[in-house]
């Protein structure tokens, strides 16, 4: 019997409902799983790319994050951030939610990319990356937004790219399809360039839909091949010459890069299979071209990829398509390149935000095939696999409530970490605790004796704490490792002067002024030394200089007129105090010098 019309009208809402449940609950999940984000704030970086950001709460805007260096690299994040501060302002909730928000719709865009490719579990390979530990760190922390939007541009251009290939297996030409990708390639590079993998990817995905290749697709691949390579050079100068990684720690040799790639591979996969410790900022490996065992986990890498490609037509072919994937996902954060961050680690959780989609879908589709006969026992293992890793990803998400939340949590799993010793010393000094700021500063150094701003830190902490003598060995060192570091150029010229050591406090703000002539302190104090040693001449050119940095500096104006007074300039010192009195208006010792000076000009013959 054929179906009624109500029949019919009843089963499409049926299947209507059963096709948004899966996206429901996927969503919820995320949305229990990443609770704490709701609370969280603003941590570490988060200054740079949003908080102090001039392109986004100064007055640069829209037209330097597209025309200068300003927007780094990723300058469709920064516009999205300067869309959401021009709603929302600086309250952190708003980013936090487009940060989860882009990373569910990564989700839905992955499953439906893994349907696409006719992959087993695609729901399940989709969920066992949303919500995977791993990924806490690209969703929780707002600078990576660059990694949440990226991702979606990155899985829309995949996604598109595949309705291509359906097009032209149903003999249609797709164009719309393939151009859509373009532009969505475009997008992801825009957003983050470590995504300038994508047509490789694509390619990859094209063998994998037929099992063969072909050297004719080429021509379609080079649009995004060209798109990937100007890509690639920019990001490269820029984290040279703009990041600023050049110099000690990215000088390895290619045989330590070699090392760096093998042990990462390997990490990375291991994090996926054992989440614990997920850290923040890992321990940086100690590296040794010389020893030839440090080259086995590159050697394991190249035996298993050559084993892989040798047998991709066969059973292990689902194999060599997803570690495939992992593999040339994660290669620009393999060390091959320079990047800012190596500085502190090798390894980070948020570098294989992407590349962790094809091994977890891999075990999906293993898990799928392997339950498939345990009854109503899959269902309660695949329940307590996707509650065990909301969970885990859950209480990893509470690391990121606040920085000082953070720095602590990563020194309980990596105590070396000088850099979190460092700035959660700087926190907790400025909360007061500056005994606990001494002891964290000096971890810092015990960790990394080179580090000129925790010898800053720690001497300003001392300085505080009135151990001056130990203070001055610290502002030392913090030169003597950065010799063009201003600060601690200018702190240690004053520290030098109250021991009494005029001279060589001169002799610092001298060099600081070699490194940055305009600066208002550095010229200010050396002119105070200068009028304090009975040479107000050479004190009149730096506290004029400082006045061209702040015009409204009356201290400036006040010792400028003290010197020029003594120089007999009379005129001119008179309308030097003059301008501090119209700065401070009820300034008795600025009104005394006016009138003093007025009295010698009149008084004096020409």
């Amino acid at each position: 019997m054929a179906p009624t019309p109500n029949q019919s009208a009843g089963t499409a809402a049926g299947e209507g409902r059963r096709r948004l449940l899966g996206p429901a609950v996927l969503v919820l999940l995320l949305l229990i799983a990443y609770l704490p984000v709701w609370r969280a704030g603003f941590i570490w970086d988060d200054d740079l790319h949003l908080t102090a950001n001039p392109t986004i709460v100064g007055p640069d805007g829209l037209r330097e994050i597209w025309t200068t260096p300003a927007a780094n690299y990723f300058p469709l994040v920064l516009t999205n951030l300067w869309f959401l501060h021009a709603l929302w302002g600086l309250d952190p909730l708003p980013y936090h939610l487009a940060s989860l928000a882009l990373h569910a719709g990564c989700a839905l865009l992955l499953w439906q990319v893994l349907v696409r490719l006719r992959s087993r579990g695609a729901w399940l390979g989709a969920a066992l990356w949303a919500l995977h530990p791993v990924n806490t760190e690209s969703v929780a922390w707002i600078s990576e937004l660059k990694n949440t939007q990226s991702g979606v541009f990155f899985l829309a251009s995949v996604l598109c790219f595949l309705r291509w290939l359906d097009a032209r297996e149903a003999g249609r030409p797709g164009r719309g399809a393939y151009l859509l990708s373009f532009a969505c390639g475009l997008g992801a590079l825009l957003s983050k360039p470590s995504t300038v993998m994508l047509p490789v990817v694509l390619g990859l995905c094209w063998w994998w839909r037929t099992r063969s290749w072909s050297w004719h697709r080429i021509p379609w691949l080079l649009p995004f091949v060209a798109l990937s390579a100007a890509t690639s050079i920019w990001a490269v100068w820029e984290q040279a010459f703009h990041s600023g990684a050049i110099g000690a720690a990215w000088s390895q040799s290619w045989g330590e890069r070699i090392i760096i790639s093998g042990r990462a591979i390997w990490f990375y996969l291991g994090k996926l299979l054992w989440p614990h410790p997920l850290i923040f900022i890992y321990p940086r490996w100690e590296l040794d071209a010389l020893v030839g065992i440090s080259y086995l986990p590159a050697l394991a890498v190249v035996a298993v990829a050559g084993l892989l490609w040798k047998a991709r037509a066969g059973p292990v072919g689902p194999v060599f398509f997803a570690l495939g994937a992992f593999w040339i996902m994660l290669f620009p954060v393999l060390g091959f390149f320079s990047i800012y961050f190596f500085r502190y680690s090798f390894v980070s959780d948020h570098f294989q935000y992407l590349a962790s989609m094809a091994p977890l879908a891999l075990v999906a589709a293993g898990l799928t095939a392997s339950s498939e006969n345990l009854g109503r026992w899959r269902a309660a293992l695949l329940a307590w696999l996707i509650g065990g890793l909301t969970f885990l990803t859950w209480k990893e998400a509470a690391k990121y409530h606040d920085t000082e939340t953070l720095w602590r949590a990563t020194l309980a799993d990596n105590p070396g970490c000088w850099m979190a010793s460092n700035n959660l010393g700087n926190l907790v000094g400025e909360a007061g605790k500056t005994e606990e700021a001494v002891a964290l500063y000096q971890a810092a150094l015990a960790a990394n004796p080179a580090h000129s701003a925790a010898h800053y830190n720690l001497a300003n902490a001392l300085d505080r704490l009135g151990r001056h003598a130990e203070a001055l060995s610290h502002y030392a060192a913090a030169v003597r490792h950065q010799p063009d570091y201003l600060d601690a150029l200018i702190n240690y010229a004053t520290a030098l002067r109250r021991a009494g050591r005029a001279t060589e406090a001169m002799g610092q703000l001298r060099s600081a002024l070699r490194f940055a002539p305009a600066s208002l302190q550095a010229n200010y104090n050396l002119a105070n030394a200068l009028l304090a040693t009975d040479r107000p001449a050479e004190a009149l050119g730096h506290y004029r200089a400082a006045l061209r940095a702040n015009p409204m500096f009356y201290e400036a104006h006040l010792n400028l007129g003290i010197a020029l007074y003594q120089c007999g300039q009379w005129r001119e010192s008179e309308e030097s105090f003059a301008a501090a009195l119209q700065i401070r208006p009820g300034s008795d010792a600025a009104r005394e010098y006016r009138d003093r000076a007025r009295t010698q000009r009149t008084t004096t013959p020409p």
